[in-house]
Parts: structure tokens; sequence; C-alpha cells
């Protein structure tokens, strides 16, 4: 017999908040046509994305996620030191260590909160929202902040005709905690390993260390390129297309909600094409919203899903309690997808 004691957590976990925030700068597509050939034509027929939002110096991942993270919290209508645990998903955070989680915490203020990065590309929200939950119920944090924020800037040649348009900055936060009835559904995740080469960076950190021009690939002006994010775009898209809505159907059944019954949609902001397309596979009903912040933010990877999140609710496209189905999907390849109410 277990001499442990069970833990005593909160029967179930719900969002309680969201924020966001975008950099200052917007950036057209007539910029990104400067670097390729290309139109505005062909990058909104082929990803919807009109424009996009980069970073400053000033706006670092640790700064836009403490901006995001206390729009959250005072939306939650908690404090920071109520906070247990800070998740951040991001794959734009230099520094292999420490966490930038940590100091997160610290600056906003937590009591001590347990902190960690995860890398879980472009579904590392759905990852981050499935650890907070369980931490919630399980006792272990009485509230979870849960981040996603990126700086793809940094990361994306813009000499790359296949990448260049589609990136963007920013970070969306939610905080999760306690809850009488189920809000957060089962999460249906896993990963594709076998298909890891058609999302990746270009080369590791170590053979640009080295620095050997023979063996780098080079820009047009003869200069080694910064590692950046590449991917094969049509295995991407038919993989996004006929496996995701799959796995969003999965979700749906998951936690006994049928398209009927949903009130919104909120997928990876990856490409309106492949949106699209998820949305015909499902057969999602008219009144179902559906978020295309793709067209204005381009695709922030772990950002975009609580950065779609806090716009519909802002501009009232969507509201306090409304079912939501939310699904992300990236590089490893890796996907995540449950169905929540919204804060």
């Amino acid at each position: 017999m277990s001499k442990i004691k069970p833990s005593k957590g909160a029967p179930y976990a719900r969002i309680l908040g969201v924020g966001g925030y975008r950099p200052v700068r917007v950036v057209p597509n007539e910029v990104i046509l400067e670097t390729i050939d290309s139109s505005d034509e062909w990058i909104r027929s082929r990803s919807g994305i009109e424009t996009r939002h980069w970073a400053n110096a000033e706006e670092t991942v640790a700064a836009m996620s403490i901006e995001a993270s206390g729009k959250a919290i005072a939306d939650a209508g908690i404090s920071a030191e109520q906070i247990g645990g800070v998740i951040v998903s991001t794959v734009s955070h230099f520094k292999q260590t420490p966490a930038v989680a940590t100091e997160i915490a610290d600056k906003l203020g937590t009591d001590k909160a347990a902190a960690f990065d995860i890398s879980a590309g472009c579904a590392g929200f759905g990852y981050g929202l499935t650890l907070a939950k369980g931490m919630v119920v399980e006792g272990s944090a009485e509230y979870v902040l849960v981040i996603g924020v990126e700086r793809l800037s940094d990361l994306t040649d813009l000499e790359d005709r296949a990448t260049a348009f589609l990136f963007g900055d920013g970070a969306g936060a939610v905080v999760v905690g306690p809850s009488d009835e189920p809000h957060i559904g089962p999460t249906v995740w896993g990963s594709e390993g076998d298909k890891s080469e058609t999302i990746k960076q270009t080369i590791p950190w170590n053979e640009f260390q080295i620095g050997d021009v023979s063996k780098l690939p080079l820009d047009s002006k003869g200069n080694v390129k910064f590692p950046a994010i590449t991917q094969e775009g049509q295995a991407v898209f038919r993989w996004a297309v006929f496996e995701m809505a799959k796995v969003a159907q999965q979700a749906l059944d998951a936690a006994g909600i049928s398209p009927s019954e949903l009130d919104v949609f909120i997928p990876h902001q990856a490409n309106e094409r492949i949106i699209d397309s998820m949305v015909k596979t499902l057969k999602l009903p008219e009144h179902v919203t559906v978020a295309r912040d793709v067209r204005t933010t381009g695709n922030t990877s772990a950002a975009s899903i609580p950065l779609a999140m806090e716009r519909l609710l802002a501009t009232g496209e969507a509201k306090s309690g409304d079912t939501a189905l939310v699904i992300g999907f990236g590089a490893g390849l890796v996907y995540a997808a449950t169905v929540v109410t919204l804060p």
C-alpha cells in the first residue's frame, strides 16, 4: 500500500484570462518584395497574409511576453503573486539556458513560481495549455500562466521565396485556473518525427559557429546566412489539410462536442488556405466564427492561437463563454488540439 498522500487540486481547469502583444512595426508585403521575386497578389493568394509585425531591439521575447502576460493576469482578475507556474513555448529565444520563463516569472512579480520553456513549434500553445491544466488539477499550482511567444523575424531568410513572407513576431498569454466544471477538453496530440525534415532550421548552431564558408549557405552578397526556418511548402500543406482535420475532429469527439455546438474555431494561423480547407473538411456551420488573424499578423508559431483568441474577444467576434476548438500544428511535425471555453 502506498504511503504517498494523494494530490489535492481542482476538479477541473479553465482559461480565466487572455492577453496579447504585437510589435509596433507593421510590415506590409511590399517590404518583403524588396528581397524576393514575387508579388503582393501571389503572397495574398497563397497565404492570405497582407501584413505582419516585426519586433524592434527593445521588443525582446521576454519583453513581449511580460506585456501579454500582464494583460492576461488582469483579465483573469488575479495578481501575479497567485501565479504558481509559468510555461513559455518558443523556438526563438536564443539563450539555451536559463529558460526565459524564469526571467518572465521574476519580472512579473510572481512568488517564486515554477518556470520552464518548451519547444513544440506551432503546437506549443496546445502543449503548454495541456501541461497547465494538469498542474491545476493535480494541485501543484492554483494558477498557471501559459505564454506563446516568437521573434521569427530573427529566423527568417528574406531571400527565401517560399518562407520570407510567412513569419511575424508577437506574444500571447492565458491564465489557467481552477473550475468546478470542465472547460478544457481532452487533448489530442502527437508527433510524426518521420516528417521532421519538412520544417526545420537550415543549419544547426554549431555548424554556423564554425563558419566554414565552403559548407554554409550564402546570401546574394556572399555573406554566410544566419540560421533560418525553412520548409517544404507543398508537403506541409498536404499534411496540415488532410491529417489535421482528422485530429480536429478527434478533439471534438473527445470533448463530446458536435460541429453544430461549436461557436468558434481557432486554428494555428499558418496559412488561410489551410484554414479554409479545414473548415470545409470539418463541415463547420456558417455560425461558427473562424479566426483569420493570419491576414495581419502572419505566422507567429506558438503565439498564433492566443493572439487570435485575444483579438476575437477584443473585437467582439467571439464572446466570453463561447465554445472554441483550437488546434496547433508545425515543426516536428507536432500537433495538439482541444476544445475550450473562452474566458
